[in-house]
């Protein structure tokens, strides 16, 4: 058994209406899963610019480990804007640092050493980072947790890229409006969000399914059933990095041993708490939990 949680792809800044903030779903995913004793380490890579050293700076603030290769690349920036019910739209700059990861001998040693990685399809729009995501993954033992985390933006995605991922993940998170996407694009013309959920859950030989609906609820197909569970209200400050503090506590539960449904409903709480708190990296309350 491995012993590190790793979230690989992009790191960038968000450039929030009130300031920027640390984003990037793989680093979300980490501190969160940090947040449940885990060995947690965020893995991307950053420009030699002043945004780099203040993503190293953030990070060790959080203290969040990481693995950040430096290339001759800005470091990645997304201009966030927020709609009237705090829900992030957003513009993503391309040819960045996190385009970029190499596959070096730390990280093959890293992989070597993975309990649980989680990926997602942002970071294999250009192909050098494909190919390392890619390369990770081949090189963590055969039973590392791979979580694929969909996370679908703007149209940095293809089919191909989606279909790889599928194939080579043990649990697919996916929210609502992702759902009707990847529907269209593979052909599951079942009636129900379940049903698709089904289809997708059995085609690709998934241990699990994370379906995500925001304020209706979410839905975790697993393989002795599902366990639905409704969404607390709350006051919305904003929803960045909500479905990453999901996955990470979810992942974090399961990997301290506990049930599917107790993993389930920790994720709800703690989702549910990060909306009610600018950014995405908040420290959870211990009776979150």
């Amino acid at each position: 058994m491995g012993k590190f949680v790793i979230g690989i792809g992009e790191a960038l800044w968000d450039m929030l209406p009130g300031g920027k903030k640390l984003g990037g779903a793989p680093a979300n995913f980490a501190y969160h899963a940090g947040q449940f004793g885990l060995d947690s380490i965020a893995v991307s890579a950053i420009g030699n610019d002043p945004l780099g050293e203040e993503i190293v700076q953030t990070l060790e603030e959080h203290a969040l480990p990481y693995h950040l290769d430096r290339v001759d690349y800005p470091t990645g920036t997304v201009q966030v804007t927020l709609d009237e019910k705090g829900i992030p739209q957003y513009e993503i700059k391309t040819d960045v640092a996190w385009d970029n990861i190499p596959f070096t001998k730390e990280l093959s040693q890293l992989a070597s050493e993975c309990r649980a990685v989680c990926f997602g399809s942002l970071a294999q729009r250009n192909p050098v980072s494909r190919e390392t995501i890619g390369w990770f993954l081949d090189a963590v033992p055969s039973d590392c947790l791979k979580v694929f985390d969909i996370n679908l933006r703007q149209h940095f995605y293809s089919k191909e890229i989606l279909e790889d991922s599928f194939r080579r993940c043990d649990i697919l998170k996916i929210n609502d409006e992702e759902l009707e996407i990847v529907s269209g694009m593979f052909g599951l013309e079942a009636s129900s969000p379940e049903e698709r959920c089904l289809s997708l859950k059995k085609r690709y030989r998934l241990k699990m399914l994370i379906l995500t609906c925001g304020v209706d609820g979410s839905h975790v197909f697993h393989e002795n059933g599902v366990s639905s569970l409704d969404t607390p209200k709350v006051q919305v400050a904003d929803t960045v990095g909500a479905g990453d503090s999901f996955t990470g506590a979810f992942i974090g539960c399961l990997l301290n041993g506990k049930s599917v449904e107790k993993a389930h409903e920790t994720a709800v709480r703690v989702s549910a708490y990060v909306c009610t708190r600018d950014g995405a990296m908040p420290l959870i309350p211990e009776e979150l939990k």
